[in-house]
């Protein structure tokens, strides 16, 4: 075992359009004759730094647009899988949007075809596993987050576990999207919608209730209120914590006044994910180092990503496997 090698991460929170490079923005905009802000990949990596929320939603609209067919979709996959995997992730859980797409005209069809080509692609020749959960985009109407659970319930041969619910947290609340909730859950999907990250624990409740949250994303807004904090505990539910983007989001002020410590010290299972990593300039080892910092423990966080993961027994006996055969000695301790 080599010590300074990576040790082995599980991610359970990254949106994939959020981790685009650059560099694959400019050959997908190139080829769909899209207009990007500025041209040069220096110029774009800057463009989309996070500098504050307005500026993130307008970097983000200037520029992932630019993804529109299914190649763009299967290479955006590949590129993420390789880039996590040379940072010690062996399995990942990510995120993509097909409503949004739908909105600018994009079939959905299109948007899930080419995001499991590119899971598969992975599993394939990279040997990591992948697999997909679709978000509903909050704002959309009903007939649309209805189309997206439907279509991730005919996906889940190739690579789909779960339906989530992203976006605009604090505007658009978990309940009125049960019946598209219902849909995936009938049709065999998890449930992981974002909740407790811009809105509070009434958002954590209603994505447990109304939405029959499996795991939750964020949810670090729970420690809030004692009662939903020990109710996560007793029940197992796994939190998706992203340390570096709630600090660029301003959920908190700095990573020392995070919540993961007071969530991990209730018994609330955390895993550390990058969310969105090109806006917030963070990968799988910045993150986990800012985890680190707060007292998390690297294998504790493997623990919980296999406590999460959604993915079929075969895949979390290999993960089991992992944990007992890496030298945890090895890694960084917790700070």
């Amino acid at each position: 075992m080599i010590a300074d090698a990576p040790y082995p991460k599980i991610e359970l929170h990254v949106h994939l359009e959020g981790a685009v490079s650059p560099q694959a923005l400019i050959a997908a905009a190139k080829r769909n004759g899209f207009a990007l802000p500025v041209q040069s990949v220096e110029e774009l990596a800057e463009f989309m730094r996070f500098r504050d929320f307005d500026h993130f939603i307008e970097a983000w609209l200037a520029t992932t647009r630019a993804l529109r067919t299914e190649r763009d979709y299967r290479e955006l996959v590949l590129d993420y899988a390789r880039r996590a995997q040379a940072q010690g992730a062996v399995y990942v859980e990510a995120i993509f949007s097909p409503s949004d797409k739908a909105r600018d005209g994009i079939d959905q069809e299109v948007v899930f075809a080419g995001f499991c080509d590119g899971a598969q692609e992975a599993r394939e020749t990279l040997g990591i596993e992948l697999r997909l959960t679709p978000d509903i985009t909050r704002g959309v109407d009903q007939d649309l987050a209805r189309e997206t659970a439907e279509l991730a319930v005919r996906h889940r041969d190739r690579g789909v576990v779960a339906l989530g619910l992203g976006g605009l947290e604090a505007q658009y609340p978990p309940e009125q999207y049960a019946e598209a909730f219902a849909i995936a859950r009938e049709g065999g999907l998890a449930s992981v919608p974002h909740a407790g990250e811009v809105a509070g624990p009434p958002s954590i409740r209603g994505a447990l209730d109304a939405l029959q949250a499996d795991r939750i994303r964020h949810g670090v807004r729970a420690v809030e209120d004692p009662g939903l904090l020990r109710e996560l505990a007793d029940r197992q539910i796994v939190l998706d914590v992203c340390v570096l983007s709630n600090v660029c989001l301003s959920v908190v002020p700095s990573v020392e006044a995070h919540q993961l410590p007071a969530l991990l010290a209730a018994g609330v299972a955390c895993t550390v994910n990058t969310d969105d990593p090109t806006f917030f300039s963070c990968d799988l080892e910045s993150e986990h180092a800012a985890a680190r910092a707060l007292g998390a423990d690297p294998r504790a966080l493997f623990d919980a990503g296999i406590a999460g993961a959604l993915c079929d027994e075969t895949t979390l006996e290999a993960l089991r496997v992992i944990r007992e055969t890496y030298d945890w000695d090895v890694a960084p301790t917790a700070l």
